[in-house]
């Protein structure tokens, strides 16, 4: 049973995840995380033969690529 530390809410709780929480953050299939943890495509660490992925650095690799797309939605907007 995991012990909750007093005074940690539950992101506090939790900054490094594996694959499959990331893949359940993300909604997407544990297998496609590890493809792209192995490409570079998403920030990722090696414990071992485990990829782990902090969340910190996760959060802000979606708010990077939320930016890029909302630019290329603008820059095919402005081709029109």
């Amino acid at each position: 049973m995991l012990k909750k530390v007093v005074g940690m809410n539950e992101k506090q709780e939790k900054e490094i995840l594996t694959a499959k929480e990331v893949a359940d953050y993300l909604n997407l299939h544990p297998l496609t995380v590890h493809k792209y943890a192995r490409q570079g495509k998403i920030p990722a660490f090696k414990i071992g033969t485990d990829w782990r992925f902090h969340r910190k650095y996760i959060e802000r690799w979606i708010k990077e690529k939320m930016g890029s797309n909302l630019k290329g939605k603008e820059a095919k907007k402005s081709l029109f």
